[in-house]
């Protein structure tokens, strides 16, 4: 019987997959329990299984004294040296307490129920210990049910959910159906770890190249940076500090079957890969590829680009509701207004017709003027847009005369602009004005001639009845004369 338990505590080792070590000592854990609902009071009991013979052993620590009050936590001295000569007053001893049936009965019931959940426990512990060390990195299971959108996927000893936001739209799935995520996270919970899958992020997107390009795995290649809507398209920048690899071509692969492999995972992405460069207005213009870029305008402060393309090339650029402009912005970090060459041109027109020559501004003496246009300021705008540590870099100003000329080109930049503005407006609402009253003397009109097809449609039917009624007296003579 002895050596089935321990055959038995093997078994659910192995299967669980928990180390023997562990299973054992929550037997023993289990046992004290059932111990303590017969004992209560006493904490000096502890249980010892032999793995070799499968036997049980009851201990409880026993304090040496004069007279017994406690037959569970005491012992005599005098039954102390019986097991121990060198005993004496005041020593705790091991004593080995003989097991009854009852007790012995009540104990397994107990323990079987308390083994059971300390072996579920141990295993909820091991799936959590063993996936919190993979998150980052993928997994393939099988679609073991769906519920309310969300997929539980069987990992093999494990489940985990894919949630309906982690889902790449338009993708369906059916129970038993392979399907391969990212480890977005692990959590602990009531009912056990909680492996959370991702198909939407963007490292969900890099572990598949690492996965399909050598190079990116060995770090040859470097990703970085990925902008991605799930299910449509993805631009992703990749770069090598070895000027021999080309790291789009690598990415791509001959006749493009690495990135095709990661197209078909991906339900059909289409994925743009763009080779990275340290100098953003290079990268922009590559972002927006394939459209042409033919004049860029950058304003630092605002970490914003004004980017003109072709005429023609306009609606490639900006892309099918403005995807391609929208990732090419989540992909370089720059806010990228794109416009046509035409409105591009027409913009810088406007813009030199406004420009305000320096000398002009209020405060600004001809020693300050010449000073400035030496440093090639030669508008109130290239002002505005100077800072404070730019124009003190130039002799004979000050910073609180810096200061005072920025604050002064802003505010005259911001009347101009305002002006502009309101001009807009003006022609706007007379435009808006114009165009109502166009379209109000057009119904006018509509209106008009259907008043007079009415009437025309009137006296026609007017006509017609008196034709009607004077072949109605014809017809009445003609049968008075008959008769």
């Amino acid at each position: 019987m002895a050596y089935q338990i321990v055959e038995a505590l093997a078994m659910i080792a192995r299967e669980k997959n928990i180390d023997m070590d562990t299973v054992v000592g929550k037997v023993e854990e289990s046992l004290l329990a059932a111990a303590k609902k017969r004992y209560p009071e006493a904490e000096n009991l502890s249980f010892k299984l032999n793995r070799n013979t499968g036997e049980i052993t009851m201990i409880a620590v026993k304090k040496v004294v004069e007279k017994v009050t406690d037959q569970l936590q005491e012992i005599s001295l005098e039954e102390a040296k019986e097991n121990d000569e060198t005993a004496e007053l005041g020593d705790e001893m091991e004593m080995y307490l003989e097991v009854d049936e009852e007790f012995g009965r009540n104990a397994i019931t107990t323990a079987k129920q308390v083994l059971i959940q300390k072996v579920r426990e141990a295993e909820r512990d091991r799936i959590y210990d063993e996936y919190i060390t993979r998150v980052g990195q993928l997994v393939s299971g099988s679609v073991q049910q769906i519920d309310k959108g969300n997929i539980i996927v069987n990992l093999g000893r494990a489940e985990a959910i894919l949630p309906i936001k982690e889902q790449i739209p338009r993708e369906r799935y059916r129970q038993g159906d392979r399907v391969r995520a990212y480890i977005l996270d692990v959590q602990k919970s009531l009912a056990g770890p909680q492996i959370i899958l991702s198909r939407v992020s963007n490292e969900f997107l890099h572990t598949l190249f690492a996965l399909e390009v050598p190079e990116i795995f060995e770090r040859v290649i470097e990703i970085k940076a990925i902008a991605r809507e799930p299910g449509e398209r993805s631009k992703v920048a990749v770069y090598s500090a070895d000027e021999r690899i080309d790291p789009v071509g690598a990415c791509v692969g001959i006749k493009g079957v690495r990135v095709q492999s990661i197209v078909r995972e991906l339900n059909n992405e289409r994925i743009d890969i763009i080779p990275y460069s340290g100098n953003s207005e290079m990268f922009v213009t590559r972002s927006l590829a394939p459209a042409k870029v033919v004049a860029i305008d950058v304003f630092e402060d605002d970490q914003a680009m004004t980017v003109a393309v072709e005429d023609e090339k306009l609606s490639l650029a900006i892309g099918k509701a403005g995807q391609n402009a929208r990732l090419a912005s989540k992909l370089t970090g720059w806010k990228i207004n794109i416009m046509s060459e035409t409105d591009y041109n027409e913009m810088k027109k406007r813009e030199a017709e406004e420009m305000v020559q320096v000398g002009n501004m209020e405060g600004i003496g001809s020693k300050i003027e010449e000073r400035l246009v030496d440093a090639d300021i030669n508008t109130v705008q290239q002002l505005a847009k100077a800072s404070v540590e730019q124009l003190t870099k130039i002799e004979g100003i000050g910073e609180k005369t810096a200061e005072k000329l920025s604050e002064k080109a802003r505010e005259f930049v911001a009347e101009l602009v305002a002006r502009r503005e309101e001009k807009e407006r003006l022609e706007a609402e007379k435009a808006a004005a114009e165009e109502a009253a166009a379209k109000e003397a057009e119904e006018a009109e509509e209106e008009e001639s259907q008043d007079e097809e009415a009437s025309v449609a009137e006296q026609s039917s007017g006509i017609n009845e008196e034709d009607d009624s004077s072949e109605d007296d014809t017809i009445t003579a003609e049968k008075v004369k008959d008769e």
